[in-house]
């Protein structure tokens, strides 16, 4: 009998641009009636894992409620996450580089690939990075994966263009309109310092991705989001085919905040276009701008990594779950936020930093 480990190589998952889709499924239709092929690719391949033992823990349907107030704030109980997950690494440095000595995910199990995500082609200077799909072993919800480019170049956790351009297109492989894709840099509650970033399926809407933003430059690529339970950086567009150019843009973005001293945390999510509903639909790409978060923070009753940061609460403790108010939840969110004159004047420095 095989060990738990072992298993199949990650089946090779070779995509076409026109399977890149914005609409997808809408949230009154039923999100899971028409999966995509990615989608019935991973969920497949992580209930089989989930059936051979391969997780930390079980996951089985979590309790889920929505916060009173106007946020809409999405809470769910995960105790046992809170207790089973590996403990995350020490960071004490924006540019801390990879150490081959922690954990990272050339140490992986085999059998906790999924798939390998490449697009169709030859590649090329400004092609996606192709994608390892392995399985979170601690995951937030059903599918929760994460996306790893090319581990074995053993890259610190830091944004690059290619491998954003690739996380971007997975979201968009997907017809679910819960999947998203999220990255947690470092000082931004990065478990390991080994670039990944993670798809979750999260079959509640959120604000952040129909509030109205504010352009900062026409016509309203870049925007700053505001009246959601953290305001953040919008950056946008409607075409697959722009996705390479607003990936550029996010990481010139990051890398500011690194050289001003602040952390980012990211997600990428479909949603309005920046007016507001009844604009079209597109890919909305939110980058909050923090300061920095060194080790654990034992009085806070949560993390605010990116999944709070949206308004998604994977909370540890069922007294907390079913107490929290909005206005409790909202005091950690914005806590390591900036304050809004120095956050108006870090959009000033990115208007004037990326292209027109």
């Amino acid at each position: 009998m095989a060990a738990a480990g072992e298993g199949p190589e990650p089946e090779e998952f070779v995509y076409g641009e026109e399977e890149l889709v914005l609409p997808a499924a809408g949230w009154g239709d039923d999100p899971g009636s028409a999966p995509s092929r990615f989608d019935r690719a991973l969920l497949a391949g992580w209930s089989d894992r989930m059936a051979r033992g391969l997780f930390r823990y079980r996951l089985g349907p979590l309790p889920t409620r929505l916060l009173p107030g106007p946020m809409r704030l999405v809470a769910q109980l995960n105790a046992q996450r809170g207790t089973e997950r590996r403990p995350p690494q020490l960071v004490c440095s924006l540019r801390q580089p990879f150490d081959p000595q922690d954990f990272n995910f050339t140490r992986i199990r085999p059998a906790e690939g999924l798939l390998r995500l490449r697009r169709a082609g030859d590649g090329g200077p400004a092609a996606p990075d192709p994608l390892l799909v392995a399985i979170n072993v601690s995951p937030l919800e059903r599918g929760h994966v994460l996306l790893l480019p090319d581990p074995a170049r053993r890259l610190p956790q830091a944004l690059t263009p290619a491998g954003l351009h690739g996380a971007l297109e997975a979201a968009l492989l997907s017809a679910h309109p819960g999947f998203r894709v999220g990255f947690n840099g470092l000082g931004g509650c990065a478990s390991v310092n080994h670039l990944h970033f993670h798809g979750l399926y999260l079959p509640r809407p959120l604000l952040v991705e129909s509030a109205p933003a504010q352009p900062l430059r026409p016509p309203g690529r870049l925007c700053l989001l505001h009246h959601v339970p953290a305001p953040a950086f919008l950056f946008y567009t409607a075409s697959p085919a722009e996705l390479g150019a607003l990936a550029r843009d996010v990481c010139r973005a990051a890398e500011h905040l690194a050289d001003s001293g602040l952390a980012c945390n990211l997600m990428a999510t479909r949603g309005d276009a920046p007016a507001g509903a009844g604009a079209g639909r597109g890919l909305r790409v939110l980058l909050w701008a923090r300061r920095p978060s060194f080790g654990a923070k034992e009085s806070a009753a949560f993390n605010v990594a990116l999944c709070e940061l949206a308004g998604h609460l994977p909370l540890p403790a069922e007294p907390l779950y079913r107490e929290i108010t909005e206005a409790e939840a909202l005091r950690v969110i914005r806590e390591p936020l900036l304050p809004e004159p120095e956050l108006l004047r870090l959009a000033e420095d990115l208007v004037r930093l990326l292209p027109g």
